[in-house]
């Protein structure tokens, strides 16, 4: 395996998700998984009546993106998740970029990069 493989993590706001898909597509990007997730950060929460009973509530919802690339440069990922994503405003999002150290395609066996590569 000689092909660095990294796991780049993007949280986000759900209402850019379809833009930030294309984007990453027309880069190479072409496997990602999605997860509807809660969080919190620096935005503030909003006060509700709940049967009754003032409730703070700070989470929010949020998209989170795993995308593990080799071929792909990390930082254009990167650069095209802030162009997209970038409002300026609290709660634009976090990313996060980990060092893998194999991928395993199960049906095939395949490890690191071809692991990505879809060589039916």
């Amino acid at each position: 395996m000689s092909d660095k493989l990294t796991k780049i993590e993007i949280i986000t706001r759900p209402t850019k998700f379809d833009e930030l898909k294309q984007e990453l597509a027309k880069i190479g990007v072409s496997g990602i998984t999605v997860s509807d997730v809660l969080g919190c950060g620096l935005q503030k929460g909003f006060t509700e009546l709940y049967r009754g009973i003032k409730r703070q509530d700070n989470l929010h919802e949020r998209i989170k993106v795993e995308i593990v690339v080799c071929k792909v440069p990390v930082e254009d990922v990167v650069d095209t998740a802030r162009k997209v994503l970038n409002t300026g405003q609290a709660g634009d999002g976090k990313i996060f970029i980990y060092e893998l150290t194999n991928a395993i395609k199960i049906r095939t066996g395949e490890e690191g990069c071809a692991a990505l590569q879809n060589n039916n």
